[in-house]
């Protein structure tokens, strides 16, 4: 269960239009004390009494408070909060295992591929309303950055800040799935999928080899959509830093593991894609959001707190304290 943030409405909040209605009473009232008849006896020394003043003022403002009330009292002030119910045994689960390599970086999407990736990706999340997903980032290591949640703007926090530098170099693509695969293992969910996205071939040889991270998949009823992003041919890739702190880019040969990739998705029953464009890309996954159709619903349940009476409670108090003012001024002048 969520529980979204206080929220305030009038439930009928053409009633405040009712305040137009003081314009021409605050007119009448300035009209009247332009319009100041001859000062009698009585009403001097009322003025020169402090005490009286204060009535006289009480009892030409609680009028406008009374009404006040009973206005806001009819629109009717209220909060409320908003519950969503999600049954996580019908939904999908979801883990986006992403390539943070250095060559990530490389020109051959635009304007970059991890740029091109966090755009097309964060449009995903946002599709996918009625599932939880994670977020796993690897290169020589991997690092869990969210772990399954039904807050999707965590995820998409997390994809807009993917930083290439962050992790050791190189690619252990084995990591990156293993580590997704224990987040997922334990989830209760209809399905459960791992994007597995990469642009490269395993460089670190004593990590986690992708054929046993692709069999504990297997094992714990898995799936895996790999895709490959990268052109066919060369591409301008970072291959050093120069002394200034930059990246020097050079054209250097498109190499995928596409064979360690297709296996994986055979084995645990999902696909592998080859990415070469941003469009492409992005058509890979208008793909994998058509193959994973969700039938989970999320309810809404609306709680709310309601003010009006307060206000009618105020207003028997002004209509109380305008009865009592009325007797002292009637006390006073009899």
């Amino acid at each position: 269960m969520k529980i979204e943030a206080f929220n305030f409405e009038f439930f009928s909040p053409y009633f405040l239009l009712l305040f137009l209605l003081f314009i021409p009473i605050l007119i009448r009232d300035l009209r009247k004390k332009k319009q100041a008849g001859i000062t009698v006896p009585v009403s001097a020394g009322m003025k020169e009494s402090p005490g009286i003043a204060v009535v006289l003022f009480l009892l030409k403002i609680t009028k406008y408070l009374l009404l006040s009330a009973l206005i806001i009292a009819m629109a009717r002030p209220r909060t409320f909060t908003i519950s969503q119910d999600r049954d996580e045994t019908k939904g999908i689960d979801i883990m986006l295992s992403v390539d943070v390599s250095l060559s990530m970086l490389a020109r051959d999407l635009d304007p970059d591929r991890l740029t091109a990736l966090q755009k097309i990706a964060i449009r995903f999340v946002e599709q996918r309303t009625s599932d939880r997903l994670g977020l796993v980032a690897y290169s020589g290591e991997a690092f869990t950055k969210v772990p399954v949640t039904s807050d999707h703007q965590v995820v998409i926090d997390e994809l807009s800040s993917l930083d290439p530098l962050e992790l050791q170099p190189g690619t252990a693509i084995g990591e990156g799935l293993s580590v997704a695969v224990n987040h997922l293992k334990d989830s209760r969910a209809k399905s459960k999928i791992i994007i597995l996205m990469t642009d490269g071939v395993n460089t670190i040889q004593n990590a986690m080899d992708p054929q046993i991270a692709a069999q504990l998949a297997v094992g714990t009823g898995i799936k895996v959509y790999c895709i490959g992003i990268g052109t066919n041919g060369y591409a301008l890739m970072p291959t050093a830093i120069d002394p200034f702190g930059d990246l020097v880019f050079t054209e250097t040969q498109v190499t995928i593991d596409e064979e360690t990739l297709s296996e994986i998705a055979q084995r645990t029953g999902g696909q592998y894609f080859r990415a070469t464009s941003t469009e492409s890309l992005q058509q890979v996954y208008d793909e994998i959001n058509q193959l994973e159709k969700s039938d989970n619903k999320v309810s809404k349940t609306y709680n709310y707190q309601e003010y009006f009476r307060y206000f009618l409670w105020f207003a028997l108090g002004i209509l109380l304290l305008d009865a009592l003012l009325r007797w002292v001024m009637f006390k006073f002048l009899s």
